[in-house]
């Protein structure tokens, strides 16, 4: 919790000096009663004695007035709300090498249910993109908030080919700055950009990433797959037959993109893994960070603890205080 207006706090060293004066009034009201009459005749003359409830009321306004100094302070605190009209565009790479079965059941199947499990938990007001990237990249779904077209297109990712990085952030990015164009405010964008390898063709990703920062846009990337995944590829040549090709991750290229663009990179080695990071870009991607003033809160409590103070005090001694 922070305060909009924090030195409003040092008046709470005014609640102390009440509970001194207090105290002080207290024994005052002793030693006038001690003079009225003498102590052996004090339990005849005053026989029922309130106890506890002679301060009860007190402290019930004591703790009202530190409530209300709080709220002066204009007491905040930070909540998680969702982002209205936020445009993210999911690019899968759909290269061969994501046939790899080293992620259960395989590379892109396991990319295809982490992104529908993203889908699903991001806020509904987000719209959410799908692109398909292996030697060129294709906007499989522009972005939008109809989720059924969003599934649609997921189902629709097949692997083959090589891969160009470059070119699916370029295209990306297009595809975001068309939804910019359409409204009134540009609203908040970001390229969820999941690979298994490094680039292999077009443009140079690291200066797509550059431009992807210009653009204010961050790219956020995840390394699939682990170092023994293979997959099975036809011979060279007329030998025949197929042969087993090592196709290890490349997460050192896909860092250099994250944080050229200004993003973050995540690895994942297997589908438990993957689901969770999809998840943390759900909330991150799909909510944003707001302050929310608590005053009125504490405002609530302090009232109701002077109307408790004054019924204590009216209930028992008929008076106010």
């Amino acid at each position: 919790m922070s305060f909009g207006s924090p030195l409003v706090l040092l008046a709470l060293l005014l609640v102390p000096a009440l509970v001194v004066w207090y105290v002080r009034a207290q024994r005052g009201r002793q030693r006038a009663a001690a003079a009225f009459a003498s102590p052996a005749l004090l339990a005849s003359v005053a026989p029922r004695r309130p106890g506890w409830r002679r301060h009860a009321p007190m402290v019930a306004f004591a703790l009202a007035i530190a409530i209300l100094i709080v709220a002066a302070a204009k007491p905040e605190r930070t909540v998680a709300v969702p982002v209205e009209r936020a445009a993210i565009m999911l690019a899968t790479d759909v290269s061969g090498s994501m046939q790899a079965t080293d992620v259960k059941p395989s590379r892109l199947v396991a990319a295809r249910r982490a992104a529908r499990r993203f889908v699903e938990d991001v806020p509904s007001g987000v719209n959410i993109g799908v692109m398909a990237f292996n030697g060129r990249p294709r906007v499989l779904q522009s972005p939008t908030p109809e989720r059924e077209d969003i599934f649609a297109a997921l189902a629709r990712l097949a692997p083959s080919g090589g891969t160009a990085t470059g070119e699916a952030i370029t295209a990306a990015l297009r595809s975001l700055r068309t939804q910019r164009a359409n409204g009134r405010r540009p609203p908040p964008s970001a390229i969820v950009l999941l690979s298994d390898g490094a680039s292999t063709k077009g443009k140079d990703p690291v200066q797509a990433a550059q431009e992807a920062r210009r653009a204010r846009i961050a790219v956020y990337t995840v390394a699939l797959g682990t170092p023994e995944g293979t997959i099975q590829v036809p011979r060279p040549g007329s030998a025949g037959g197929t042969e087993t090709r090592r196709v290890p991750p490349d997460p050192a290229s896909l860092e250099q993109i994250a944080q050229a663009s200004g993003g973050e990179h995540f690895a994942a080695i297997d589908s438990a893994e993957l689901k969770r990071v999809y998840e943390r870009l759900g909330s991150q991607l799909g909510t944003e960070k707001r302050r929310r003033q608590m005053t009125a809160s504490f405002a609530g409590g302090a009232l109701v603890l002077l109307l408790a103070g004054a019924g204590m005090s009216l209930g028992w001694f008929g008076r106010l205080v």
